[in-house]
């Protein structure tokens, strides 16, 4: 996970794992341009400083066939099974018939 302070030192993280995932593939910063569809500075920018737009990111991670990371970004948290069992009681429950006129609660005097 991603514990940092700034946007600023989560873009260096994200471009230096970058990095790392295309020397580990064992790519050049030209190979990998080329298969991202990109520019070579783009790389070179991205890599050094995690600068560049989120579609840039995107082939990156295409490229790098890494692509189940960008999974969770922005997903929607899911309920617990608590939270589910919760909600189901919540929706069974039914309101008590209104009395009829004639006293409290229906009663006959």
């Amino acid at each position: 996970m991603l514990f940092l302070e700034s946007p600023e030192s989560i873009c260096r993280t994200v471009g230096a794992r970058a990095r790392a995932l295309r020397l580990m593939r064992n790519l050049s910063q030209q190979e990998l341009a080329r298969m991202a569809g990109v520019s070579l500075s783009s790389i070179r920018r991205f890599e050094s400083g995690g600068q560049g737009p989120f579609d840039l990111v995107a082939r990156i991670a295409v490229a790098l066939q890494a692509t189940d990371a960008l999974e969770p970004l922005f997903a929607l948290p899911g309920q617990t099974i608590a939270q589910a069992e919760a909600a189901a009681r919540v929706a069974q429950r039914q309101r008590a018939r209104k009395s009829q006129r004639g006293g409290a609660a229906g009663l006959v005097p």
